[in-house]
Protein backbone atom coordinates (compact mmCIF):
# COMPACT_ATOMS: atom_id res chain seq x y z
CA UNK A 1 0.00 0.00 0.00
CA UNK A 2 3.07 2.63 0.28
CA UNK A 3 4.12 1.88 -3.52
CA UNK A 4 0.74 2.25 -4.39
CA UNK A 5 0.29 5.78 -2.08
CA UNK A 6 3.67 6.45 -3.51
CA UNK A 7 2.89 6.14 -7.05
CA UNK A 8 -0.25 8.12 -6.65
CA UNK A 9 1.50 11.32 -5.03
CA UNK A 10 4.25 11.08 -8.25
CA UNK A 11 0.62 10.63 -10.65
CA UNK A 12 -0.59 13.58 -8.87
CA UNK A 13 2.52 15.42 -9.21
CA UNK A 14 2.47 15.99 -5.39
CA UNK A 15 6.01 14.60 -3.94
CA UNK A 16 8.23 13.37 -7.29
CA UNK A 17 10.70 11.78 -5.03
CA UNK A 18 7.96 9.86 -2.93
CA UNK A 19 9.40 6.01 -3.87
CA UNK A 20 13.19 7.24 -3.20
CA UNK A 21 11.30 8.32 0.64
CA UNK A 22 9.77 5.03 0.94
CA UNK A 23 13.03 3.30 0.11
CA UNK A 24 15.00 4.89 2.72
CA UNK A 25 12.44 3.91 5.00
CA UNK A 26 12.81 0.38 3.93
CA UNK A 27 16.75 0.84 4.07
CA UNK A 28 16.52 1.64 7.69
CA UNK A 29 13.94 -1.26 8.45
CA UNK A 30 16.32 -3.81 6.78
CA UNK A 31 19.26 -2.41 9.08
CA UNK A 32 17.00 -2.98 12.16
CA UNK A 33 16.06 -6.37 10.84
CA UNK A 34 20.14 -7.73 10.49
CA UNK A 35 20.84 -6.46 13.91
CA UNK A 36 18.28 -7.97 15.37
CA UNK A 37 19.60 -11.56 13.67
CA UNK A 38 22.95 -11.24 14.81
CA UNK A 39 21.89 -11.60 18.94
CA UNK A 40 23.30 -14.30 19.70
CA UNK A 41 19.96 -15.06 22.22
CA UNK A 42 18.03 -14.90 19.70
CA UNK A 43 15.33 -18.27 19.53
CA UNK A 44 16.22 -20.92 16.65
CA UNK A 45 12.46 -20.52 15.77
CA UNK A 46 12.32 -16.47 15.71
CA UNK A 47 16.05 -16.22 13.81
CA UNK A 48 14.07 -18.42 10.91
CA UNK A 49 11.28 -16.26 10.52
CA UNK A 50 13.23 -13.13 10.75
CA UNK A 51 15.62 -14.64 7.63
CA UNK A 52 12.33 -15.20 6.15
CA UNK A 53 11.66 -11.94 6.65
CA UNK A 54 14.66 -10.25 5.61
CA UNK A 55 14.40 -12.35 2.40
CA UNK A 56 11.42 -11.07 1.14
CA UNK A 57 12.29 -7.16 2.04
CA UNK A 58 15.51 -7.22 0.59
CA UNK A 59 13.20 -8.04 -2.71
CA UNK A 60 10.73 -5.83 -1.73
CA UNK A 61 14.09 -3.27 -1.24
CA UNK A 62 14.88 -3.88 -5.15
CA UNK A 63 11.62 -3.30 -6.61
CA UNK A 64 11.26 -0.11 -5.09
CA UNK A 65 14.63 0.90 -6.30
CA UNK A 66 13.84 -1.11 -10.10
CA UNK A 67 10.22 1.33 -10.28
CA UNK A 68 11.95 4.88 -8.88
CA UNK A 69 15.28 3.83 -11.87
CA UNK A 70 12.56 3.28 -14.47
CA UNK A 71 10.24 6.05 -14.31
CA UNK A 72 7.08 4.64 -13.03
CA UNK A 73 4.77 7.14 -12.31
CA UNK A 74 1.55 5.89 -12.37
CA UNK A 75 -0.34 2.37 -10.38
CA UNK A 76 -1.22 1.64 -14.17
CA UNK A 77 2.79 1.18 -15.43
CA UNK A 78 4.14 -2.07 -16.63
CA UNK A 79 7.17 -2.24 -14.07
CA UNK A 80 4.03 -2.05 -11.13
CA UNK A 81 1.46 -4.43 -12.68
CA UNK A 82 4.47 -7.14 -13.35
CA UNK A 83 4.43 -7.23 -9.29
CA UNK A 84 2.95 -10.08 -7.43
CA UNK A 85 0.96 -7.70 -5.76
CA UNK A 86 -1.86 -8.77 -2.26
CA UNK A 87 -5.13 -7.49 -2.02
CA UNK A 88 -8.03 -7.33 0.23
CA UNK A 89 -11.37 -7.21 -0.63
CA UNK A 90 -13.64 -6.77 2.55
CA UNK A 91 -16.88 -6.70 0.60
CA UNK A 92 -16.33 -10.60 -0.47
CA UNK A 93 -17.53 -13.29 1.43
CA UNK A 94 -18.76 -13.32 4.71
CA UNK A 95 -15.36 -12.08 5.84
CA UNK A 96 -13.62 -10.63 3.08
CA UNK A 97 -11.13 -12.33 0.64
CA UNK A 98 -7.43 -11.78 -0.47
CA UNK A 99 -6.43 -11.68 -3.90
CA UNK A 100 -2.89 -12.16 -5.63
CA UNK A 101 -2.63 -10.17 -8.94
CA UNK A 102 -0.01 -9.54 -11.41
CA UNK A 103 -0.60 -7.89 -14.70
CA UNK A 104 -4.18 -8.88 -16.19
CA UNK A 105 -4.08 -12.23 -13.78
CA UNK A 106 -6.22 -12.48 -10.82
CA UNK A 107 -6.12 -15.57 -8.17
CA UNK A 108 -6.97 -16.23 -4.94
CA UNK A 109 -5.05 -16.62 -1.67
CA UNK A 110 -5.78 -19.89 -0.29
CA UNK A 111 -4.96 -19.51 3.06
CA UNK A 112 -2.74 -22.59 3.70
CA UNK A 113 -0.45 -22.67 6.39
CA UNK A 114 2.97 -23.20 5.29
CA UNK A 115 5.27 -23.65 8.44
CA UNK A 116 8.26 -21.95 9.33
CA UNK A 117 10.28 -23.40 6.44
CA UNK A 118 12.20 -20.35 4.83
CA UNK A 119 12.03 -18.46 1.71
CA UNK A 120 13.67 -18.30 -1.41
CA UNK A 121 15.92 -15.30 -2.62
CA UNK A 122 14.05 -13.91 -5.81
CA UNK A 123 16.36 -12.96 -8.52
CA UNK A 124 15.11 -11.34 -11.68
CA UNK A 125 15.19 -15.00 -13.44
CA UNK A 126 12.77 -16.44 -10.89
CA UNK A 127 10.54 -12.91 -11.31
CA UNK A 128 10.14 -13.99 -14.74
CA UNK A 129 9.49 -17.61 -14.32
CA UNK A 130 6.48 -16.33 -11.61
CA UNK A 131 5.03 -14.11 -14.13
CA UNK A 132 5.29 -17.02 -16.84
CA UNK A 133 3.93 -19.49 -14.34
CA UNK A 134 0.95 -17.41 -12.80
CA UNK A 135 -0.16 -16.77 -16.38
CA UNK A 136 -0.20 -20.10 -17.03
CA UNK A 137 -2.28 -20.91 -14.10
CA UNK A 138 -4.56 -18.19 -14.76
CA UNK A 139 -5.20 -19.44 -18.37
CA UNK A 140 -6.05 -23.30 -16.88
CA UNK A 141 -2.73 -23.93 -18.31
CA UNK A 142 0.40 -25.60 -16.56
CA UNK A 143 4.17 -24.44 -16.00
CA UNK A 144 7.34 -26.42 -17.21
CA UNK A 145 10.52 -24.67 -15.93
CA UNK A 146 13.27 -25.90 -17.84
CA UNK A 147 16.89 -26.14 -17.76
CA UNK A 148 20.07 -27.86 -16.01
CA UNK A 149 20.03 -28.95 -12.33
CA UNK A 150 20.56 -26.11 -9.48
CA UNK A 151 18.77 -23.42 -11.32
CA UNK A 152 15.89 -23.36 -8.90
CA UNK A 153 13.29 -24.89 -10.88
CA UNK A 154 11.78 -26.91 -8.41
CA UNK A 155 11.94 -24.15 -5.83
CA UNK A 156 10.67 -21.66 -8.00
CA UNK A 157 7.49 -23.74 -7.89
CA UNK A 158 7.69 -24.11 -4.72
CA UNK A 159 8.15 -20.52 -3.25
CA UNK A 160 5.32 -19.25 -5.71
CA UNK A 161 3.00 -22.21 -4.00
CA UNK A 162 4.08 -20.58 -0.57
CA UNK A 163 2.81 -16.71 -2.24
CA UNK A 164 -0.16 -17.74 -3.12
CA UNK A 165 -0.83 -20.26 0.48
CA UNK A 166 -0.86 -22.91 -1.62
CA UNK A 167 -0.19 -27.01 -0.46
CA UNK A 168 2.53 -27.65 -3.22
CA UNK A 169 3.64 -31.69 -3.44
CA UNK A 170 6.38 -32.75 -5.43
CA UNK A 171 7.38 -35.55 -7.13
CA UNK A 172 10.16 -37.19 -8.43
CA UNK A 173 9.70 -38.93 -11.59
CA UNK A 174 11.32 -42.36 -12.64
CA UNK A 175 11.26 -44.49 -15.55
CA UNK A 176 9.18 -47.21 -13.53
CA UNK A 177 6.09 -45.16 -13.29
CA UNK A 178 3.28 -45.80 -14.93
CA UNK A 179 0.22 -43.87 -15.98
CA UNK A 180 -1.94 -45.33 -13.16
CA UNK A 181 0.47 -44.27 -11.01
CA UNK A 182 0.81 -40.63 -12.29
CA UNK A 183 -3.41 -40.79 -12.80
CA UNK A 184 -3.67 -41.55 -8.80
CA UNK A 185 -1.28 -38.45 -8.03
CA UNK A 186 -3.82 -36.19 -10.39
CA UNK A 187 -6.94 -37.27 -8.95
CA UNK A 188 -5.40 -36.50 -5.32
CA UNK A 189 -4.57 -33.18 -7.01
CA UNK A 190 -7.76 -32.40 -8.12
CA UNK A 191 -9.51 -33.49 -5.26
CA UNK A 192 -7.80 -31.36 -2.35
CA UNK A 193 -7.00 -28.12 -4.96
CA UNK A 194 -3.82 -28.84 -4.45
CA UNK A 195 -0.53 -27.97 -6.76
CA UNK A 196 1.60 -30.81 -8.30
CA UNK A 197 5.17 -30.15 -9.18
CA UNK A 198 6.41 -33.15 -10.93
CA UNK A 199 10.35 -33.03 -11.11
CA UNK A 200 12.46 -34.24 -14.04
CA UNK A 201 9.23 -35.20 -15.68
CA UNK A 202 11.22 -36.10 -19.09
CA UNK A 203 12.42 -39.23 -17.14
CA UNK A 204 9.01 -41.28 -17.62
CA UNK A 205 9.06 -43.04 -20.69
CA UNK A 206 7.08 -41.70 -23.63
CA UNK A 207 4.50 -44.14 -24.30
CA UNK A 208 3.30 -43.33 -20.87
CA UNK A 209 3.76 -39.46 -21.26
CA UNK A 210 1.28 -39.88 -24.36
CA UNK A 211 -1.41 -41.42 -22.26
CA UNK A 212 -0.68 -38.61 -19.38
CA UNK A 213 -0.74 -35.87 -22.14
CA UNK A 214 -4.84 -37.04 -22.40
CA UNK A 215 -5.17 -36.86 -18.32
CA UNK A 216 -4.22 -33.73 -18.49
CA UNK A 217 -5.94 -32.38 -20.81
CA UNK A 218 -9.14 -33.68 -19.10
CA UNK A 219 -7.87 -31.93 -15.66
CA UNK A 220 -7.55 -28.50 -17.58
CA UNK A 221 -10.81 -28.89 -19.63
CA UNK A 222 -12.64 -29.33 -16.23
CA UNK A 223 -11.00 -26.06 -14.71
CA UNK A 224 -11.73 -23.82 -17.73
CA UNK A 225 -15.68 -24.92 -17.63
CA UNK A 226 -15.18 -24.45 -13.91
CA UNK A 227 -16.93 -28.18 -13.62
CA UNK A 228 -17.54 -29.27 -9.99
CA UNK A 229 -17.08 -33.15 -10.77
CA UNK A 230 -15.44 -34.41 -13.62
CA UNK A 231 -14.56 -38.10 -14.82
CA UNK A 232 -11.30 -39.06 -14.96
CA UNK A 233 -9.69 -42.57 -14.94
CA UNK A 234 -13.58 -44.03 -14.92
CA UNK A 235 -14.58 -42.43 -12.12
CA UNK A 236 -16.84 -39.12 -11.33
CA UNK A 237 -14.31 -37.06 -9.01
CA UNK A 238 -14.50 -33.56 -7.53
CA UNK A 239 -12.49 -30.56 -9.31
CA UNK A 240 -10.86 -27.82 -6.97
CA UNK A 241 -10.61 -24.39 -9.13
CA UNK A 242 -7.04 -24.28 -7.33
CA UNK A 243 -6.02 -27.46 -8.68
CA UNK A 244 -2.19 -26.47 -10.26
CA UNK A 245 0.13 -28.93 -12.48
CA UNK A 246 3.58 -28.42 -13.19
CA UNK A 247 6.51 -29.70 -14.33
CA UNK A 248 10.23 -29.41 -14.66
CA UNK A 249 12.80 -30.55 -17.00
CA UNK A 250 16.26 -31.17 -17.56
CA UNK A 251 17.07 -31.34 -21.27
CA UNK A 252 19.48 -32.43 -23.14
CA UNK A 253 20.57 -35.82 -20.92
CA UNK A 254 21.18 -39.40 -22.03
CA UNK A 255 17.96 -41.51 -21.48
CA UNK A 256 15.43 -38.11 -21.15
CA UNK A 257 12.74 -38.49 -23.68
CA UNK A 258 11.09 -35.33 -25.70
CA UNK A 259 7.61 -33.93 -24.37
CA UNK A 260 4.83 -34.89 -27.54
CA UNK A 261 3.41 -32.19 -28.99
CA UNK A 262 0.04 -32.15 -27.17
CA UNK A 263 1.33 -31.77 -23.69
CA UNK A 264 3.76 -29.20 -25.33
CA UNK A 265 0.38 -27.09 -26.33
CA UNK A 266 -1.30 -27.45 -22.68
CA UNK A 267 2.54 -26.47 -20.47
CA UNK A 268 4.14 -22.79 -21.16
CA UNK A 269 7.50 -23.09 -20.83
CA UNK A 270 9.72 -20.93 -19.30
CA UNK A 271 13.95 -21.50 -19.74
CA UNK A 272 15.77 -21.16 -16.20
CA UNK A 273 19.71 -21.57 -17.79
CA UNK A 274 22.33 -19.76 -15.02
CA UNK A 275 20.69 -18.54 -11.96
CA UNK A 276 22.16 -14.92 -10.16
CA UNK A 277 24.73 -16.29 -8.16
CA UNK A 278 25.89 -12.86 -6.94
CA UNK A 279 22.48 -11.83 -5.83
CA UNK A 280 21.60 -15.21 -3.80
CA UNK A 281 25.00 -14.69 -2.15
CA UNK A 282 24.41 -11.27 -1.17
CA UNK A 283 20.91 -11.58 0.18
CA UNK A 284 22.00 -14.89 1.81
CA UNK A 285 24.92 -13.17 4.20
CA UNK A 286 22.83 -10.40 4.51
CA UNK A 287 20.03 -12.31 5.87
CA UNK A 288 22.80 -14.18 8.37
CA UNK A 289 23.75 -10.96 9.52
CA UNK A 290 26.63 -9.44 7.60
CA UNK A 291 27.07 -5.52 7.03
CA UNK A 292 29.05 -5.89 3.99
CA UNK A 293 27.32 -8.71 2.38
CA UNK A 294 27.04 -6.92 -1.19
CA UNK A 295 31.47 -7.16 -1.53
CA UNK A 296 31.70 -10.61 0.62
CA UNK A 297 29.11 -12.74 -1.85
CA UNK A 298 31.23 -11.03 -5.18
CA UNK A 299 34.43 -12.90 -3.72
CA UNK A 300 32.69 -15.74 -2.68
CA UNK A 301 31.49 -16.35 -6.58
CA UNK A 302 34.60 -15.05 -7.72
CA UNK A 303 36.18 -17.97 -5.92
CA UNK A 304 33.72 -20.43 -7.03
CA UNK A 305 34.22 -19.49 -10.16
CA UNK A 306 37.63 -20.04 -10.36
CA UNK A 307 37.36 -23.53 -8.82
CA UNK A 308 35.46 -24.24 -11.44
CA UNK A 309 37.72 -23.04 -14.08
CA UNK A 310 41.41 -24.67 -12.62
CA UNK A 311 40.65 -27.63 -9.94
CA UNK A 312 40.64 -30.83 -11.66
CA UNK A 313 37.05 -32.46 -12.69
CA UNK A 314 35.89 -34.49 -10.23
CA UNK A 315 32.49 -36.05 -10.02
CA UNK A 316 32.13 -35.39 -6.44
CA UNK A 317 32.93 -31.56 -6.39
CA UNK A 318 30.34 -29.31 -6.55
CA UNK A 319 30.05 -25.43 -7.03
CA UNK A 320 25.99 -25.22 -7.42
CA UNK A 321 23.86 -22.93 -5.29
CA UNK A 322 23.23 -26.22 -2.80
CA UNK A 323 26.76 -26.14 -1.81
CA UNK A 324 27.04 -22.36 -1.51
CA UNK A 325 23.59 -22.65 0.09
CA UNK A 326 25.86 -25.10 3.00
CA UNK A 327 29.09 -22.60 3.09
CA UNK A 328 26.59 -19.41 3.85
CA UNK A 329 25.05 -20.90 6.37
CA UNK A 330 27.86 -22.15 7.94
CA UNK A 331 29.34 -18.57 7.83
CA UNK A 332 26.17 -17.52 9.68
CA UNK A 333 26.86 -19.49 12.65
CA UNK A 334 30.38 -18.88 12.68
CA UNK A 335 29.37 -15.09 12.78
CA UNK A 336 26.49 -15.44 15.26
CA UNK A 337 29.29 -17.62 17.36
CA UNK A 338 31.72 -14.92 17.71
CA UNK A 339 30.43 -11.22 15.87
CA UNK A 340 33.37 -9.44 16.98
CA UNK A 341 35.47 -11.53 14.24
CA UNK A 342 36.38 -9.72 10.56
CA UNK A 343 33.53 -10.94 8.60
CA UNK A 344 36.17 -12.02 6.13
CA UNK A 345 37.80 -14.30 7.91
CA UNK A 346 34.69 -15.70 9.31
CA UNK A 347 34.00 -16.28 5.41
CA UNK A 348 37.28 -17.59 4.87
CA UNK A 349 36.75 -19.96 7.99
CA UNK A 350 33.68 -21.34 6.37
CA UNK A 351 34.86 -21.56 2.86
CA UNK A 352 37.70 -23.60 3.98
CA UNK A 353 36.00 -25.86 6.12
CA UNK A 354 33.55 -26.79 3.87
CA UNK A 355 35.55 -27.36 1.26
CA UNK A 356 38.68 -28.59 1.90
CA UNK A 357 37.48 -32.13 2.83
CA UNK A 358 36.40 -32.94 -0.60
CA UNK A 359 39.34 -32.13 -2.64
CA UNK A 360 42.00 -34.43 -3.84
CA UNK A 361 45.64 -33.63 -3.29
CA UNK A 362 46.25 -32.14 -6.35
CA UNK A 363 44.06 -29.52 -6.12
CA UNK A 364 44.43 -28.74 -2.37
CA UNK A 365 47.25 -26.61 -2.62
CA UNK A 366 45.49 -24.53 -5.63
CA UNK A 367 42.76 -24.47 -3.69
CA UNK A 368 44.67 -22.65 -0.64
CA UNK A 369 46.26 -20.05 -2.99
CA UNK A 370 42.84 -19.30 -4.50
CA UNK A 371 41.52 -18.80 -1.09
CA UNK A 372 44.38 -16.78 -0.11
CA UNK A 373 43.85 -14.36 -3.16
Amino acid sequence: SSCMNALSLISSGKDKHALRTIKKKQVSYLRRLTTLVRDPKFQRIDRMKTVALITMEIHNRDVIEKLAKSGCSDHQDFAWLSQLRFFFDKEEGAYGACHVRQTNCKLPYSNEYQGNNGRLVVTPLTDRCVLTLLTAMFLCRGGNPLGPAGTGKTETVKDLSKNLAQYCVVSNCSDGMDYKSVGRIFSGLCQAGCWGCFDEFNRIKIEVISVVAMQVLSIFNALRSKQSTFSFMGCIIPCSPETGIFITMNPGYAGRTELPDNLKALMRPVAMMTPDLNLIAEVMLAAEGFNDARLLAKKTITLYSLMQQQLSKQDHYDYGLRNLKAVLNMAGKLKRDDASMDEELILMKALRDMNLPKFINEDLRLFQLLLGD
